[in-house]
């Protein structure tokens, strides 16, 4: 392990060209033949440092830097690790043919120190340094990619072949360290050169200077130290507990080692001075046992903490990853304390190279996270293991997958790579194709798997994405179709998919059936159903109804029965419906309100209804496009024809007709245009068919004058009889 002194390091901290390593991703571990062949045995420069105009416009570059390549400023600290890790690689490579280039220190690795008091970082490495004119041409000229040259000798020589998965492709990384740094040192000694170069910089310079280190106490074994001397409103990217958060979230799989200079502490016993007046006590008692008192500190001390992993999950071979170990890194990565319901781990070849692994969540995301809204953060995009963003909006999956979590790691993306670049770029577009074919495979998975529960649990959570994708994803209904779920009329409590429908349809049945509902009990109880019910036809859900039995001359014969009636209702109606048929979808209810073919359906309505800046022209015109439906066969129905040929202008057969129709509106789902007035129908109606059912019949009173009089009890009288004609 490449280890500093304690003297080195209080000597880094002290000096003017302290810990630092030239910068950009393609910059600061530049490649040039000299690296291969320099004995800089040319004059030296004078220590006092010569003075260099930069190759390219800085200031205007500088403001494109600083202002619009990097969105945010702590993407700084990932460029100059990766320029870190870039000559670490070459040196690697370069000691394979010479070994002599790891004499002078046999240990790869970066290390990064802050001093948060004076707003100071250094960073570290021991790589392939670089000589004075590699300090020029790659640090003088912006957009100058070392790594760049790097590659192409390899190229161009017959290792061609070697693995040179080296991470800068570009040549302004190393000028990232000025979005937070008003003056960049950077010291370096390269294994070929005998001398140490120190190159210095400021902010909104038009020019650098170039000096050797002759101070002993600077000098490096070999590689390269940058030091950053922070602006006043960056000053908090100094402190050890950031750096080290940042080196976890963007560098952590860097395949090199970082340690970070961290403050620690470990408890001690020491021990404490007595009070008097108790020690004075104890000598009086000479019985009692004399125990030194302690108490418990912590010592604190600084020391290098490892801060990466240096091997990620996904390059490992999937056979020797435990199902234990790709889900602790899910938790880990992601902030779950639930096992995932599934996971996938890929390497695509070919047109693109990228690796990955995937995962479906156990539970649905709350809050934020909500399904209109793509952008949520579960997608870690690493470009050559370098974490680049997790910030996208629907350029790795569709929205309605944005509930997939996972790592992509790509070879063929640029570190810099923007929202632009993300939208634009094809090798982008079959990521994304790949992607979500491999998400349907690991959602198809769980949907096969043996344990039902896990589809359940995935359907509840999940289900309504899926639905969305039946919208947006023209391309991948295929895909989709085996995943979808329903209730049915033969099954309300386990749903079953399109397959199993079709497995328990009925010899003689041609089309699936369905219906659209806001719920179960609704579906069931909606009278669309009632003609399939009643021919124990399984429904999922219901448009333009065929039950294959039509009677093609008992229909002309109802039509022309019943076709008056169905004139005087759509004179009645108006411009609510669009017309008045006779169904053959109703058996007990009197009528029914259906969309029409291009209409909207109740579910349609009640959604257009609830946006915001909705439409209401387009509400009315889709109003008058319904089909009202009624059944020739109910006694209600059959009561207005009697009333539709004796006396069409008949009031209460009117009022008959508008209740009919408001009735129909509730029971198919749609809602009335005025429900107060169809309140009062409802309540006269029943005021006239509950008038004096229930109540007792009045006591009869009479008036006074009226009352029969009781005659008084009076006495006999005896009356003599009297003659008449001679007769008694």
């Amino acid at each position: 392990m490449h280890k500093l002194s304690r003297r080195s390091v209080s000597s880094i901290l002290r000096s003017t060209g302290s810990v630092s390593r030239y910068g950009g991703a393609a910059t600061a571990v530049p490649f040039s033949d000299s690296v291969i062949d320099e004995s800089d045995s040319s004059s030296s420069p004078p220590s006092v440092g010569e003075k260099y105009e930069y190759q390219a416009e800085v200031s205007r570059l500088m403001d494109l830097i600083v202002n619009s390549l990097y969105s945010n400023k702590e993407v700084f600290l990932r460029e100059l690790i990766s320029n870190a890790s870039d000559a670490l690689d070459k040196l690697r490579f370069l000691s394979v043919t010479d070994s002599e280039l790891l004499k002078d220190a046999s240990d790869l690795d970066i290390r990064i120190q802050t001093d948060k008091d004076n707003g100071i970082i250094h960073i570290i490495d021991s790589g392939i340094g670089m000589t004075r004119q590699e300090l020029i041409d790659c640090l003088g000229t912006i957009a100058q990619s070392g790594t760049a040259k790097f590659l192409k000798a390899l190229k161009d020589s017959k290792d061609a072949g070697a693995d040179n998965n080296l991470i800068g492709q570009f040549g302004v990384g190393f000028y990232s360290a000025f979005l937070v740094a008003d003056r960049v040192v950077v010291s370096t000694k390269s294994p070929r050169s005998d001398k140490q170069y120190v190159w210095e910089g400021e902010a909104n310079a038009s020019s650098y200077t170039i000096r050797e280190d002759t101070d002993p106490e600077n000098h490096i074994p070999r590689g390269t130290r940058l030091t950053l001397y922070l602006k006043r409103d960056d000053k908090g990217f100094a402190h050890p507990e950031r750096i080290q958060k940042l080196v976890k979230n963007y560098s952590q799989f860097v395949s090199f080692p970082i340690y970070t200079w961290q403050e620690k502490g470990y408890t001690k016993e020491v021990e404490v001075d007595e009070d008097p007046a108790e020690a004075k006590k104890d000598e009086q008692d000479d019985t009692t046992e004399k125990k030194k008192k302690t108490k418990t500190v912590v010592e604190k001390y600084w020391d290098w903490e490892l801060s990466n992993e240096t091997q990620p999950i996904w390059l490992r071979n999937p056979k020797e990853v435990s199902t234990e170990e790709y889900n602790e890194f899910y938790k880990k990565t992601f902030n779950e304390y639930l096992e995932p319901l599934a996971s996938s781990h890929f390497t695509t070849e070919g047109e693109v190279e990228f690796r990955s692994i995937l995962y479906v969540p156990a539970i649905a995301a709350t809050g934020k996270d909500d399904i209109v809204n793509p952008k949520t953060k579960n997608i870690r995009l690493y470009v050559k293991r370098v974490f680049i963003s997790d910030d996208f909006d629907g350029e790795l999956f569709p929205r309605y997958l944005s509930f997939v979590k996972g790592v992509v790691d790509s070879n063929d993306l640029p570190l810099n790579v923007s929202r632009e670049i993300l939208q634009e770029s094809r090798i982008v577009r079959i990521m994304r194709k790949r992607l979500v074919r491999k998400a349907f495979d690991m959602i198809l998975g769980i949907s096969m798997s043996e344990n039902r529960e896990d589809y359940e649990k995935f359907w509840d959570n999940f289900g309504k994405h899926l639905k969305l994708g039946c919208i947006e994803d023209r391309e991948n209904h295929k895909r989709i179709a085996p995943l979808l779920r329903f209730f049915s009329s033969q099954s309300e409590e386990d749903m079953i998919s399109l397959d199993e429908y079709v497995e328990n349809m009925k010899p003689e049945q041609k089309d699936i059936y369905f219906i659209a509902s806001d719920s179960i009990t609704s579906a069931r109880n909606t009278p669309f159903l009632e003609r399939l019910l009643e021919k124990d036809l399984e429904v999922l859900f219901l448009e333009d109804l065929d039950l294959g039995d039509k009677n093609e001359e008992k229909e002309k014969i109802m039509k022309q029965e019943f076709g008056q009636t169905c004139d005087w209702i759509k004179k009645r109606l108006g411009d609510k419906v669009a017309s008045v048929q006779i169904s053959n979808r109703l058996s007990s209810s009197p009528c029914v309100l259906v969309s029409g073919k291009f209409g909207w359906s109740a579910n349609m309505e009640r959604l257009m209804k609830s946006q915001t800046v909705g439409d209401m022209s387009s509400l009315e015109f889709m109003r008058g496009r319904r089909v009202f439906e009624i059944n020739p066969e109910h006694e209600i129905i059959k009561n207005l024809t009697a009333a539709c040929r004796s006396n069409q202008d008949d009031e209460d057969a009117l009022r008959a007709v508008d209740l009919l129709y408001d009735a129909a509106l509730v029971s198919s789902g749609y809602t009335p245009e005025d429900p107060a007035q169809l309140g009062g129908k409802i309540y006269e109606m029943m005021g006239m068919a509950l008038s004096g059912k229930w109540s007792a019949p009045p006591e009869v009173q009479h008036p006074v004058s009226s009352r029969p009089k009781i005659p008084e009890t009076l006495e006999a009288e005896l009356i003599e009889p009297v003659e008449v004609d001679g007769q008694k």
